[in-house]
């Protein structure tokens, strides 16, 4: 059970409050919920997407997909997701799988989906596998000051 050193010194030096939850080994969103006893939606989830020219993260619950038409509208450009392989450039001292939603910590731009609002605390990838990161809704917001928000997902 580890976290992703540079989300570790991010936290440290955000002076962020949080507790580390181990989990049984999962491959999936949905998957790492069940096995850490937590509800699919207090779970965010990082998807990583790209206009061509730079990358950015979009930040939503466990329990919804990501709705690309929306956040192309919410952004007001075209956007895709990004490669595997992309994903594993930028973040290098994380599984492939089990990035942290905390773009800031790897220099991405951030928009936050709206259903997360609802939530008084959150958990969130810690870089591997077997490791979640749980902290207060208002620990979360400190880690993406500049996100924007809006309305892209929907519930699976």
């Amino acid at each position: 059970m580890a976290i992703a050193p540079r989300l570790q010194r991010f936290l440290a030096d955000q002076g962020v409050q949080y507790d580390v939850v181990a989990h049984e080994p999962t491959m999936s969103s949905l998957g790492t919920a069940h096995a850490g006893h937590i509800p699919e939606d207090r779970l965010a989830k990082g998807v990583v997407l790209s206009d061509g020219d730079r990358y950015m993260m979009a930040v939503l619950p466990a329990s919804h997909h990501l709705r690309l038409s929306d956040l192309r509208v919410e952004l007001g450009q075209e956007v895709h997701l990004a490669s595997e392989a992309e994903v594993e450039e930028i973040f290098t001292d994380c599984v492939r799988g089990a990035i942290p939603p905390v773009g800031e910590c790897y220099g991405l731009d951030v928009i936050i989906d709206n259903s997360l609002n609802e939530h008084s605390d959150f958990y969130i990838e810690g870089g591997d596998h077997t490791t979640l990161v749980h902290m207060t809704g208002s620990e979360f917001a400190r880690l993406n000051p500049q996100a924007q928000h809006g309305s892209f997902s929907a519930r699976q």
